[in-house]
């Protein structure tokens, strides 16, 4: 399949006030194509002036958006919605130009970004307050959502479309301005978006985008106006961005890393967890905070599934994104390929047997593109760095317990608590593993247990800094603060001062 004719400028440049501007900066850097490894394009990096023009732009457009009725704000999000689908293909192609994933996975992730946007169209119902007549003598009392202000994201590479529709959809439909900062790596998606958003009849300055690195990040950290600030990525950069936003009196959800297990039971049909296994390790190219990075194997099942992964790793279709049969496409830029071939390394120097070594991979006429094949390790030990540490690429680790109690403690001792899942046949089992496994998301037979849209998306431990998860009623909450209005007119007021604490009466 040929790519849709994306027409991407040279520039990658900024979105404030609702044009496109390349800001005042003079620092720019390269985006490469994964696939051959070549340079694409270049993205301005933001000066702090640029961010400060993209939150004055935001702030200054924010009254009377927050003052726009619900309904009208969810009138814009669906123009935008119906924009989304009519260009979601080639929303996808610009995403695995950019990032590499293949276009019938670059097409899901729109789509899971879509919904995200419908549960956003919504809104006026989940603004609405709680009212309590009559809490007291001739006191009546409710409540109501209103924003916050200007508010800010910062996305990772590896879904350039979905995790930003995680924060501002919600974001916008309460009333909100936002400020989204993408990964530098694969930024077009983003502007794409903000052009749609205008073209839905968003005004301008509502919705911003400023490319950048590290200084446009910590510029909207410590920017007074931006009053709470959404953030997915690794956690030692979740931590650094929660401690730092907090310091400054924002409002922070950081979005951690992840190590995530599926437990395979010997009751467990084969067939089905091979596949799940290989899907969830592989796809994407293993770079996914929901992927499956340990395949924890109870009892006898580890010798008759091993072979089976073996097998299906070494049978990866590795190509091209475009094309589509493709089931694995390049790591997003040499220095994360660097990264995983050091991982793999260091398992092997670790003792951990490397069943399918998928380093050397090359595709015939792309051989400078970043390429990795599927990589499968055996008896994987908790103490290993390649068991310990977040590897963010195709190569899944298996580890042998004897039962389930060792399953789920193994799990539990883990300092991310993400994703995982569980296969097995017993209704009990799944019962157990729901109720006693320490992870945000688990799935029973499911290995990508991602919420739908009206759930929400986030992990325990060290992979969610925060209170709140992403999207969803969670996501309502986090964009919005709380207002409780007491009422009562004078006619049932009594005369005279009354000095104790009020009660119910």
């Amino acid at each position: 399949m040929g790519a849709p004719d994306l027409n991407l400028s040279a520039t990658v440049a900024h979105w404030i006030g609702g044009r496109a501007t390349p800001g005042t900066s003079t620092r720019a850097q390269p985006v490469y194509q994964p696939a051959t490894g070549a340079v694409a394009r270049e993205v301005v990096l933001a000066s702090a002036e640029d961010v400060n023009a993209a939150v004055t732009a935001a702030k200054a457009a924010f009254p009377a958006w927050a003052d726009t009725p619900p309904i009208r704000r969810a009138r814009v999000l669906f123009k935008f919605l119906d924009l989304l689908n009519q260009h979601r293909d080639t929303l996808a192609a610009m995403i695995t130009a950019e990032h590499g994933k293949v276009f019938t996975d670059a097409q899901g992730e729109v789509t899971r970004g879509i919904e995200i946007v419908e549960f956003a169209c919504g809104i006026p119902q989940l603004l609405k307050g709680d009212y309590t007549e009559q809490v007291s003598t001739g006191i009546d009392n409710w409540t109501m959502r209103q924003p916050l202000g200007v508010v800010a994201g910062i996305t990772p590479f590896n879904f350039p479309c979905m995790v930003p529709c995680w924060m501002f959809p919600v974001a916008i439909a309460c009333g909100n301005s936002f400020v989204l900062k993408p990964s530098e790596r694969d930024p077009s998606p983003s502007l794409f978006m903000a052009e749609l958003l205008q073209q839905a009849g968003l005004p301008d300055g509502v919705f911003n985008v400023v490319q950048g690195d590290k200084l446009a990040v910590d510029t909207l950290l410590t920017h007074p106006d931006v009053k709470a600030l959404s953030f997915v990525g690794s956690t030692p950069i979740a931590q650094y961005i929660y401690e730092t936003g907090a310091h400054h009196g924002k409002r922070v959800q950081a979005l951690g890393g992840a190590k995530n297990h599926m437990v395979v039971m010997p009751d467990a049909d084969l067939d089905q967890a091979v596949d799940a296994l290989v899907g969830a390790a592989y796809g994407s190219a293993g770079e996914r905070c929901m992927a499956i990075s340990v395949a924890v194997l109870v009892g006898d099942v580890a010798d008759k599934i091993v072979p089976k992964l073996a097998e299906r790793a070494k049978q990866l279709k590795i190509k091209n994104g475009m094309e589509l049969d493709a089931e694995m496409g390049p790591i997003v830029t040499k220095q994360a390929l660097e990264r995983i071939e050091g991982y793999i390394a260091h398992g092997v120097s670790e003792g951990a047997k490397l069943v399918v070594d998928g380093r050397g991979f090359k595709v015939p006429g792309h051989e400078n593109g970043y390429w990795l094949g599927g990589t499968l390790f055996d008896h994987v030990t908790p103490q290993m760095k390649i068991y310990q540490e977040e590897i963010f690429g195709p190569v899944l680790g298996c580890v042998r317990v004897k039962d389930f109690a060792e399953a789920v403690d193994l799990v539990n001792a883990h300092e991310y608590g993400n994703g995982v899942a569980c296969y097995t046949r017993d209704g009990n089992v799944a019962r157990e593993f729901a109720r006693r496994i320490q992870v945000g998301m688990v799935g029973i037979n499911v290995p990508i247990p991602v919420p739908m849209a009206w759930h929400g998306f986030g992990g325990w431990k060290r992979s969610l800094f925060g209170d709140t998860h992403a999207y969803g009623e969670e996501g309502v909450r986090f964009y919005t603060k709380q207002k409780s209005v007491m009422q009562r007119w004078p006619e049932s007021t009594a005369k005279g001062a009354e000095f104790v604490m009020p009660t119910a009466k």
